[in-house]
């Protein structure tokens, strides 16, 4: 992944934005999350933006924002290699990561509640993209597997003790 690669998440995220009518400048940094896994985080700077055109881009409970980062990892990575990928996060007002810091919390409850009960715990209400954080997460966890229930839109993250009996083990599909 390169310094060009870089450049056209960019101008990508920067031209969707004047299609929409929004001007914003776009800036871009590698950050590595706990796991010591790499994104690329384009961060829209809100200085110029209307709080309505600012609710527009997150959505309610960023599914908006959610929409453009899918967009933008499908679209940025058509026709590369997996190793020539890159993971990309969209940014917006500290959304992204006061999101990620919830979501670690959501973890850690998930994780105690199901370790101490002995049996499964759910998590309803994420998105796909945040039951597949939340899977990650919870990999750093020993002793408990995660795996989606249901189907959209009330799939739910369930989190157990290894060893529980169930339909499932290990971490699933989101």
């Amino acid at each position: 992944m390169g310094e060009q690669q870089d450049k056209g998440g960019i101008q990508w995220l920067s031209q969707l934005l004047e299609h929409q009518g929004v001007q914003a400048n776009v800036t871009g940094e590698h950050v590595a999350d706990d796991l010591g896994d790499s994104s690329f985080w384009l961060t829209i700077e809100d200085s110029s933006l209307t709080q309505t055109q600012i609710d527009g881009l997150l959505g309610d409970r960023g599914r908006v924002l959610d929409a453009i980062q899918y967009l933008a990892n499908t679209v940025l990575n058509i026709g590369k290699e997996p190793q020539e990928q890159q993971s990309y996060t969209i940014e917006l007002q500290g959304y992204r990561q006061k999101r990620q810091d919830e979501l670690k919390a959501i973890a850690e409850k998930a994780a105690a509640a199901a370790l101490a009960s002995g049996g499964e715990h759910e998590v309803a209400d994420l998105s796909s993209a945040e039951r597949r954080q939340m899977h990650t997460l919870l990999k750093a966890h020993g002793g408990l597997e995660t795996f989606s229930r249901g189907r959209e839109p009330d799939r739910r993250l369930v989190v157990r003790p290894l060893g529980s009996d169930s339909e499932s083990s290990g971490v699933v599909d989101a």
